[in-house]
């Protein structure tokens, strides 16, 4: 049975270049996603509308001992339910983890838990800090992170690129050389530590 695999776009601010960002990724995956018979899909956290979490159950509670009452809660659980792996696209905002992204990781525990994922940051500097904060943030509910983490920066730092992306939401091209040219490899190999965890799954711990 292929494998499915999220491609999450974790932005949810406008403007934003996440949905950019995950259209270049997803190019660079789709030969290699193809040749392992592992379907792509693009799942965009801004669609879900997630408010800070407001469950009265703990996630880690669902669904053994409760359930969850929100409909935008019932949605993203079982959308992450429903893929075996995901690649996370993470922006930093002011040195660290948007909270967007940190708040849709803390909706849910076991959807999570024991799946590969892969993080693929960017932001000036290639977001080094929000993809450190991620990973631990995701090994925490219990997902295997590839030890390859790509961290996209613009190029120039704080310039037209960097100002494109922030101010318009646009992906410049230059950033799309760039990216494409010197992390294309880092990105397929972050991907292909997912396949490989894919391949060898873990025992759920009880």
């Amino acid at each position: 049975m292929a494998s499915k695999i999220a491609i999450i776009i974790t932005s949810t601010r406008n403007p934003r270049v996440g949905p950019h960002v995950a259209d270049l990724v997803h190019n660079i995956l789709k030969p290699t996603a193809a040749s392992s018979s592992a379907t792509l899909s693009v799942v965009d956290l801004a669609t879900f509308k997630l408010p800070i979490f407001d469950e009265p159950v703990v996630p880690a509670n669902v669904p053994a001992r409760g359930s969850f009452i929100h409909e935008h809660s019932k949605r993203w659980s079982a959308e992450i339910a429903s893929h075996d792996a995901y690649v996370l696209l993470v922006p930093e905002y002011n040195y660290g983890v948007a909270g967007s992204t940190k708040n849709a990781i803390d909706y849910l525990k076991n959807e999570w838990d024991g799946k590969p994922a892969a993080i693929v940051s960017y932001g000036i500097s290639g977001a080094k800090i929000a993809s450190e904060q991620v990973k631990t943030s995701l090994e925490g509910v219990g997902l295997r992170v590839s030890a390859t983490r790509p961290q996209l920066a613009f190029p120039g730092g704080v310039g037209p690129e960097a100002f494109l992306a922030v101010g318009e939401g646009k992906l410049g091209d230059a950033s799309k050389k760039e990216w494409e040219e010197n992390h294309g490899e880092e990105i397929v190999q972050s991907f292909k530590e997912i396949l490989e965890a894919l391949a060898n799954p873990v025992e759920k711990k009880n």
